[in-house]
């Protein structure tokens, strides 16, 4: 039995003692993933930092105390109401960016880093919020989230962690606040359709004032193109009277009866004109004595034919010829 024990003992001790140096090579020797960094404890002492690698601690002596997370890490903070300034009810939450740059601190100045970057998120964000009214909070995000990240930055430097971003995820009024927003924008929406179309009518009644102004010009000039062709035609009118006046009256001087003739019968003629076209006029009286206007008609055309013929040639005697002449 005793050659048993011994053997067995002789197996045995081999076995722990391979067992053993794979414990102690297991706790000497540390890998470190890429982005990570752990802090080193001497009998619960920080000693050192483990940078990203293969590493060796003394072991039974040293032991690994924090594994911290270097790379950039969203941190999603919880939803919560806020009152603002002026006492309206809005529910908001965030997200914050943030990255641990010094391990150390970040592994001994504060316990539990990610509740209280949360708890200090919260508590900014309803000082922030609180101090503005609804509609500033509303409009001015990005005012509200530059002045949590000034804060915030400010104050997690002493834990060794930069808030490199936040942002307000949502901001969520009550649902009557909501309503009377919606209707605020509808009636500010319908306003400026009245103003645009006020504007409309206004451009058009401008263009159409425009229009009649040059139409009433271009009348106008129309108007005062006929007059002064009238009056060209009056005075060329009246310069042809004033030719025929001065033939007849040379045709008188000379002795010549068609001339008296020419005025009693271009007179006699308006006369009777006008006695025909008047409205109030029903019947027309003709004179017993038509030989006499058309004796005097006689007498202007062979006035007008002496005046037309040439100076040698000998007058026409009046009534030879005329279509006016009466048959007996």
């Amino acid at each position: 039995m005793d050659i048993d024990f011994a053997s067995n003992a002789a197996v045995l001790v081999p076995v722990l003692l391979v067992l053993f140096g794979v414990i102690i090579i297991f706790s000497a020797v540390k890998v470190v993933p890429q982005g990570y960094q752990y802090t080193v404890e001497q009998f619960g002492r920080y000693t050192r930092t483990l940078s990203p690698g293969l590493a060796f601690i003394m072991p039974f002596v040293d032991r690994i105390g924090h594994k911290l997370n270097m790379m950039e890490t969203v941190l999603d903070v919880p939803q919560q109401m806020v009152i603002t300034r002026d006492n309206a009810m809005v529910s908001c939450d965030a997200v914050v960016f943030t990255q641990v740059i010094d391990p150390v601190p970040a592994a001994y100045e504060v316990n539990n880093l990610i509740q209280a970057i949360t708890n200090l998120s919260l508590t900014n964000i309803r000082t922030v919020v609180g101090s503005m009214d609804l509609d500033q909070v509303l409009s001015n995000r990005d005012d509200i989230n530059a002045r949590l990240l000034s804060v915030i930055d400010a104050a997690t430097q002493p834990w060794g962690v930069k808030v490199t971003r936040i942002e307000i995820k949502d901001l969520t009024p009550p649902q009557d606040i909501t309503e009377a927003m919606a209707r605020q924008m509808k009636a500010e929406r319908l306003k400026r359709a009245q103003i645009l179309e006020a504007e409309g009518d206004r451009a058009s009644a401008i263009l159409k004032a425009e229009g009649q102004k040059q139409s009433q010009i271009l009348e106008a000039e129309g108007r005062r193109e006929a007059a002064f062709r009238d009056a060209e035609a009056r005075e060329r009118e009246a310069e042809a009277e004033a030719k025929a006046t001065e033939v007849v009256s040379e045709a008188i001087a000379k002795g010549d009866v068609n001339a008296i003739n020419y005025f009693l019968g271009l007179k006699y003629v308006e006369a009777f004109a006008k006695l025909a076209s008047s409205p109030q006029q029903r019947t027309v009286i003709v004179p017993a004595d038509f030989a006499g206007l058309v004796g005097a008609i006689e007498g202007v055309k062979a006035l007008t034919d002496n005046v037309k013929r040439p100076p040698d040639t000998p007058p026409r005697p009046p009534g030879g010829g005329s279509p006016f002449a009466t048959r007996g």
